[in-house]
């Protein structure tokens, strides 16, 4: 009985040796197989999947590159400020038809790109009214600006149109609840003193005003359509900072198009105005143009307004002054004033220390 327990005790094991000792490689890797991790993906520090630690580095490259937004905007000032360029060149015309012919052309340019984007032509439902605000105030703030160009000079009308940065971080105070701190006054205080140098009321500079080209109170209708253009524009930077990156910015510029070019139809209908078809190539081939750099303009503002804050993008805008100084003394021949150029050099000193500011802000 003890022998044949033995015996049996023996059979028991024998047929477990071989599975220990002359176990295949492959069946060796089976339970290692049966163990494996549910993913490549997937961590066993942080039970996660995918990993916290993997996805933070590619969160870091979709970043944007620090001071990105405000190379939009600075490209944007450049583009804008050509755009002036020509609609001051072109004569005969009234500024509203050169913003309606502006949005046609923009308009034929941004249906193709939202059909390649698959964006659809009307945005999410809960932006819409955004969008609406957007296109409304951003076509009228374009139409008062071209009608500053017609009533005053190029560089006067420029300056006293971007004290948009003073409306703008108010406006972002109030509605976006962006922090307004000492440098954003300190940088608005010299915004309205340049303002106020390219202006020059009568009230505080007296027989000053007489330096003006052309009659003073077209050079005060163009200066209160400057200031209004200010205002419509600071509210469209707002709206804008507001969607971010939740609406494509060729959705934006569709709706300020449509509006626009509604708008324009409407008081050139009102007015009687209306003249297009009469127009030689040359000035065909301006409005062209000016269509073109308005549009990259437009696209270049919403990109840096999708990245950066509504202030720092107002003040950094404030660089087409430089491009209209510069382009009305060499294209157009005029020589602007001391005050005019005091005043833009403000309104620079406000710019370039919005940049710096924000710079040193992003290397900490």
């Amino acid at each position: 009985m003890q022998s044949l327990g033995s015996t049996r005790v023996a059979l028991l094991r024998e047929p477990g040796l071989p599975l220990t000792a002359e176990e295949s490689p492959a069946a060796r890797e089976e339970p290692a197989e049966a163990v494996e991790t549910p993913g490549p993906s997937w961590c066993p520090l942080c039970c996660s999947s995918p990993c916290g630690s993997r996805t933070q580095p590619e969160a870091k490259k979709k970043a944007p590159c620090r001071g990105l937004g405000l190379f939009y905007a600075l490209l944007s000032a450049f583009l804008f400020s050509v755009a002036s360029l020509l609609v001051k060149k072109v004569q005969g015309l009234h500024p509203v038809e050169i913003s309606a012919f502006r949005c046609v052309f923009q308009m034929l340019v941004i249906i193709p790109c939202l059909i390649y984007r698959k964006t659809g032509f009307i945005g999410p439902k809960d932006l819409r009214i955004f969008l609406i605000l957007r296109g409304v105030l951003g076509s009228t703030g374009m139409i008062l600006l071209y009608y500053a160009f017609h009533m005053t000079s190029l560089a006067n009308a420029t300056v006293v149109s971007f004290s948009c940065p003073v409306f703008t971080s108010l406006f972002a105070c109030m509605f976006l609840k962006e922090k307004y701190s000492l440098w954003d006054v300190l940088f608005t205080a010299f915004a309205i003193t340049g303002v106020i140098l390219s202006v020059r009321p009568p009230f505080l500079f007296g027989s000053h005003t007489a330096e003006m080209t052309g009659s003073y109170s077209d050079h005060l209708k163009g200066t209160f359509a400057s200031l209004g253009q200010a205002v419509f524009a600071a509210s469209t930077f707002v709206i804008l900072r507001k969607m971010g990156k939740s609406v494509d910015y060729f959705l934006t510029v569709w709706y300020y198009t449509v509006a626009g070019l509604l708008e324009c139809v409407i008081i050139l209908f009102a007015l009687g105005m209306w003249k297009l078809p009469n127009c030689e190539m040359d000035t065909l081939f301006l409005l062209l143009l000016i269509g073109l750099f308005g549009l990259g303009g437009q696209v270049f503002l919403t990109k840096a307004l999708q990245i950066e804050k509504a202030g720092l993008v107002a003040l950094m805008k404030t660089m087409d002054v430089v491009f209209a100084f510069i382009a009305q003394i060499i294209f157009l021949h005029d020589i602007p004033t001391w005050w005019t150029v005091g005043g833009a050099l403000c309104v620079v000193a406000s710019s370039a220390g919005a940049a710096i500011r924000n710079w040193c802000q992003g290397s900490k």
